[in-house]
């Protein structure tokens, strides 16, 4: 019988990431629950344990280089391969407001987690994907990170009116160029990489407003993380498919 996929998703100490990783594993996939937090990312594990999910904490910081090189290098001493990837870790810092108002720290503080954080990461677990027969890489992104949606200056996505996240949606933005980036780079590996928009999900980064729960938005990333041989690769989907760049 062959082993059972491995899969690392950042940010996974709770909200969507949390439930990426139990969805996951709930799959038969072993799950490595990537945190910032030990604490807390050593209690989310041993929550999935109790449901009798192969689930093992991760520190992980995805700003801090030597924290990302040791844990690939913990995954790589404990299963020599990496199958799935699922960069979830974001925030949208704090400034909220017009673009006009913003400063360049606004965006660094929010882009060192959003987009070089991913960065960071995916070029540190790119050998361990190598090793897979059927690597998936899917990084959460954001309809407000959407040129095509936002473009319409009177609708714009759903959401975005509501509040100004220049530097957030931004930042989705340049996440979803690094998608189509790796995509083009690893075609002719058979990894694929793909962009996740779960939706308006009700977690801490938006107060809980969202109109779905968190087992709803990750929906779509656990189904780009275990996309068959003939799945897309360098696509934006939510759960009812593309989403246009």
């Amino acid at each position: 019988m062959s082993e059972p996929a491995v899969a690392l998703v950042t940010g996974a100490n709770k909200g969507i990431g949390f439930e990426i990783a139990r969805q996951l594993g709930r799959r038969g996939i072993v799950v490595h629950l990537g945190a910032r937090d030990a604490g807390r990312g050593r209690v989310a594990a041993a929550q999935l344990t109790a449901e009798g999910i192969a689930a093992y904490p991760l520190r992980l910081d995805v700003t801090d280089a030597e924290c990302v090189a040791d844990a690939a290098r913990a995954l790589g001493e404990r299963h020599g391969r990496l199958d799935i990837l699922v960069n979830n870790a974001g925030i949208t810092g704090g400034f909220f407001g017009p673009p006009s108002a913003a400063t360049p720290g606004d965006l660094r503080e929010v882009y060192e987690t959003n987009v070089f954080g991913v960065l960071a990461v995916t070029n540190a677990m790119l050998p361990l994907l190598r090793r897979s027969p059927a690597g998936r890489v899917v990084n959460m992104s954001s309809t407000v990170g959407s040129l095509a949606l936002t473009a319409d200056l009177d609708a714009g996505a759903p959401g975005f009116k509501d509040y100004n996240l220049v530097t957030y949606q931004s930042s989705k933005t340049a996440l979803n160029a690094l998608t189509v980036a790796y995509a083009r780079e690893l075609l002719a590996t058979g990894i694929k990489v793909n962009a996740a928009n779960p939706g308006f999900t009700a977690t801490d980064m938006n107060g809980h407003r969202g109109h779905q729960s968190v087992e709803q938005g990750a929906v779509v990333a656990v189904r780009l993380a275990t996309l068959g041989p003939d799945g897309p690769t360098g696509t934006s989907q939510d759960d009812a498919g593309p989403v246009p760049w």
